[in-house]
């Protein structure tokens, strides 16, 4: 058999796993979350933490969490989507992803699964805009994953947005990300200041950038596991990089102590200046294709 979906469950949760050409692929019903990507007799693409809880109302720790209609805290938002809420306290990372998300479709060929997802509407906050997210996943030779918004509203809309990607690697110390230099990124360790990255990225301690104005392709270079992965991405010119190292990751849920060696997060996004504007009627898609090759 080439390709088959089937319901599982992981503790709490609902999840979809599909195997499709030597791929194996697991999402959560809650978030619409991708728990795991790997290909056949490879180490896994995407990182799940080994202390990963199964909850209801409560992100997993690594895959793919959807992070929407803001990211990060509310109040690092620009004001055009921060002012939208009047909210006791808001959840970071938006309001879906705790949420029940619905498979509205699935096609199924010898080439290729794709499965699109809505949240539940039932489920969905009155805080929520006027705005229906749709996250379409894409197995076929390689993983893609859009996150398309359609603002059937009848005034303009503001949002952030991430696909919260968390990345398998062999050793975090010793990956180098490439695409970033000579681009403009926004510190958040640093007092949220500005700067401009010079030559490729390795990490040397906690990390928490927001990238701006970068083209349409990422690079992990892995020497541990001698693979490059490939971010391909459109609709998006931000990015945030993001390893706590030591220090914070004593202080994680759902993560181990060491666990930072072995995960490196890419977040595909609409942040800060590249936050996403609707007018009524607009939709807007931010796709991400991942793709290993040998380094």
């Amino acid at each position: 058999m080439t390709s088959s979906i089937s319901q599982i469950t992981r503790g709490e949760l609902s999840c979809w796993q599909i195997y499709h050409r030597g791929q194996t692929l697991v999402i959560a019903e809650q978030g619409a979350q991708v728990l795991e990507y790997r290909h056949d007799g490879e180490p896994p693409l995407i990182w799940l933490s080994p202390e990963a809880a199964y909850q209801r109302g409560q992100s997993v720790r690594g895959g793919v969490p959807v992070c929407w209609p803001w990211f990060g805290g509310l109040g690092f938002n620009p004001d055009a989507v921060a002012s939208r809420y009047i909210l006791a306290d808001p959840p970071a990372h938006g309001l879906v992803r705790g949420l029940p998300w619905t498979l509205v479709e699935q096609v199924q060929s010898s080439q290729q699964c794709v499965l699109r997802f809505r949240p539940d509407p039932d489920h969905l906050p009155d805080e929520a805009p006027g705005v229906t997210p749709t996250l379409i996943v894409c197995l076929d030779q390689h993983l893609t994953l859009t996150l398309v918004n359609h603002n059937h509203s009848e005034s303009e809309v503001a949002l952030s947005q991430a696909l919260h990607s968390y990345f398998a690697v062999s050793d975090s110390r010793r990956i180098t990300l490439q695409g970033l230099d000579g681009h403009p990124y926004v510190d958040a360790l640093d007092q949220w200041h500005s700067h401009l990255q010079q030559g490729p990225l390795t990490l040397q301690g906690e990390t928490d950038r927001l990238y701006l104005k970068l083209g349409n392709q990422l690079h992990i270079d892995d020497p541990g596991w001698q693979r490059r992965i490939t971010l391909s991405v459109s609709g998006s010119q931000s990015a945030v990089v993001w390893n706590p190292w030591v220090e914070k990751s004593q202080r994680l849920s759902q993560f181990p102590d060491d666990a930072w060696q072995q995960m490196i997060c890419i977040e595909t996004a609409r942040v800060l200046d590249d936050m996403l504007v609707l007018a009524p009627g607009q939709h807007h898609e931010m796709a991400v294709r991942f793709m290993t090759t040998p380094l």
